[in-house]
């Protein structure tokens, strides 16, 4: 037992350098382990190459919105991954808007704004307070769904402070709102879009001025102004200005481009624009004219009669009704002189008649009230541009000329009037002549591969160019050099009718051995001739058998005397 304990684990290792000397000498297993290894690294690539484009589903999701957009994408078996620090869940690009739209019918994701779908869930009995708060909230989810509808904007938090009304006006207080934007990677808001962001929440809350309205982003600037804030400008006038300039620029050059080209004429358009509101009231009175009867407004007459007849007094009859007897002739009238004045005594009774009429007329008034809300345009400069003219020199070569006066002339009336030149209003024009320098096509021009149609495609190209270009290397480098050595060391095959001698091979092939250089060429020729290049193969290979079956045999002399045996039983 202790002589035969020592030798089992040099058997065990004897037989498993045996192996891998075997295998080492077999040309076929690198062959087969290369093969795999290249298809291993091929399928691999095509698995990457194939693999969908990832796209953003939905970024900056409660925690509680983005375990149940992960139930239902695991229950549809989509795959889906993280990114940006597990902010952003990502899915294949061509499921993306699919996904959204099945996700967007059971309500996900919620957002944590709750609108007005918040007043269906009251509990019976609820209190007035509890009721209030509950419409607030629901203003407010509704407010952010709606600014969150915008573009530039990922998320929008609003915070409402409602009216409180009050019977004494000194404890009134209004309605204000502060409104929280998450705008998007690499977008901003304009003045215009703040703007209408201030309009919208100021006009679905009652009691709510536009000034009472803040708008901050997530950085903690201060987004809304006040009327007027930018330089005495908002962003509409701003805008109109723009507007503005850009038409009269593009009505310049649009009709000079038939003339001149598109690419040889530049012209820029300064606009000064009067933006004051202002309301104007003027009152004329007009006397009358071409002896039109004036109406009459207000008339009063006062009489007044003094006199010494008495009033008619007594029973009615003929004799009250009776008239005076008629006055004597001035002949018989004593009391009366030459010029037919009464000069009677004292006695005589004295008559006076007062009569006083006043007439007031209506006098003309035009009244005018006229309010300016539009801009005034108040001036406008004007600078253009115009290039060399192509001519051809005595030479034959292609030169650029400066224009002749007269064609800059006529090019600065044709300016004139595209843009309504007005000396009144001290507009104000140049026309210049100078060469360009560089081509307008090459400053405008958009790179094509800035793209991004061209660059996904490019990138889908890429990928699956490495896959070929690698598979293409690891068939030069690996597979062939695998395959050459292959058929190289392949032994040559036996004639049917000889008969294995494997004791006698050693002896056999002494004297390929002695001779080793029996069957080469001659160095002095060019090539061997085919029969001889195949017999110094099969020489090769005969001679490795043999090399590998004596190390073997010396190896491990039990497993060939036990190989020997079974092919001696064999041919018995």
């Amino acid at each position: 037992m202790s002589n035969g304990t020592p030798t089992r684990p040099s058997g065990n290792a004897n037989g498993a350098e045996a192996l891998w000397a075997r295998l080492r000498a077999n040309p076929l297993v690198p062959l087969l382990v290369g093969g795999a290894a290249v298809i291993a690294v091929v399928a691999a690539l095509l698995m990457w190459a194939s693999t969908p484009e990832y796209r953003v589903l939905y970024s900056n999701l409660s925690e509680a919105d983005g375990g149940r957009i992960i139930g239902e994408l695991e229950s549809r078996a989509v795959p889906y991954r993280f990114a940006e620090g597990g902010r952003a869940l990502m899915v294949p690009g061509d499921q993306v808007h699919r996904l959204r739209l099945q996700l967007a019918e059971q309500g996900l994701p919620e957002g944590g704004n709750v609108g007005f779908e918040i007043m269906d869930r009251q509990a019976f009995g609820i209190s007035q307070f509890a009721e209030r708060v509950n419409f607030q909230r629901g203003l407010q989810g509704e407010l952010a769904a709606s600014i969150e509808a915008l573009g530039p904007v990922a998320r929008a938090r609003v915070h409402l402070s409602m009216a409180k009304p009050s019977v004494f006006i000194r404890d009134r207080e209004p309605a204000k709102a502060s409104v929280v934007l998450t705008l998007a990677p690499g977008r901003t808001l304009g003045e215009g879009q703040v703007n209408a962001i201030v309009h919208m929440v100021s006009g679905s809350v009652p009691e709510l001025a536009m000034e009472d309205v803040t708008v901050v982003d997530q950085s903690g600037r201060l987004l809304s102004r006040p009327e007027g804030g930018a330089g005495g400008l908002d962003g509409s006038q701003l805008d109109y200005v723009r507007d503005l300039e850009r038409g009269y620029r593009q009505r310049i050059e649009s009709i000079l481009a038939p003339i001149l080209g598109r690419d040889r004429v530049r012209a820029q358009v300064v606009a000064q624009v009067d933006f004051s509101r202002r309301e104007q009231t003027s009152e004329r009175y007009g006397p009358n004219q071409n002896g039109n009867p004036a109406a009459v407004r207000s008339r009063q007459l006062n009489e007044q009669y003094r006199g010494g007849d008495e009033l008619a007094a007594g029973v009615p009859g003929a004799l009250s009704n009776t008239p005076p007897g008629s006055a004597p002739s001035p002949i018989q009238n004593p009391q009366q002189n030459q010029d037919g004045a009464d000069t009677g005594d004292a006695d005589t009774p004295v008559r006076r008649l007062n009569q006083d009429s006043v007439i007031n007329y209506e006098v003309d008034r035009d009244v005018t009230h006229v309010q300016h809300q539009r801009a005034r345009l108040d001036r406008l400069s004007v600078a253009v541009v115009v290039d060399y003219r192509d001519a051809v020199n005595d030479q034959g070569q292609p030169v650029s000329e400066p224009l002749e006066p007269e064609q800059l002339e006529r090019i600065r009336q044709l300016v004139r009037q595209a843009m309504g030149f007005s000396e009144e209003r001290g507009d104000g024009l140049e026309v210049v002549n100078s060469p360009f320098t560089e081509d307008a096509d090459t400053v405008e021009r958009q790179d094509w591969w800035r793209d991004p149609f061209w660059q996904t495609l490019l990138l889908s190209l890429g990928r699956w160019l490495l896959v070929g270009l690698a598979a293409l290397l690891l068939f030069l480098f690996v597979v062939r050099p695998l395959l050459r050595r292959f058929l190289e060391q392949r032994p040559a095959p036996r004639p049917a009718t000889a008969a294995p001698a494997p004791v006698a091979a050693p002896v056999a092939a002494a004297p390929y051995a002695a001779r080793p250089d029996a069957d080469r060429a001659d160095p002095n020729t060019e090539a061997d001739p085919p029969p001889a290049r195949r017999r110094r193969r099969q020489n090769g290979a005969h001679e490795q058998n043999l090399k590998d079956l004596q190390e073997m045999a010396q190896e491990d002399p039990a497993m060939v005397a036990m190989i020997v045996r079974s092919w001696m039983n064999r041919h018995d």
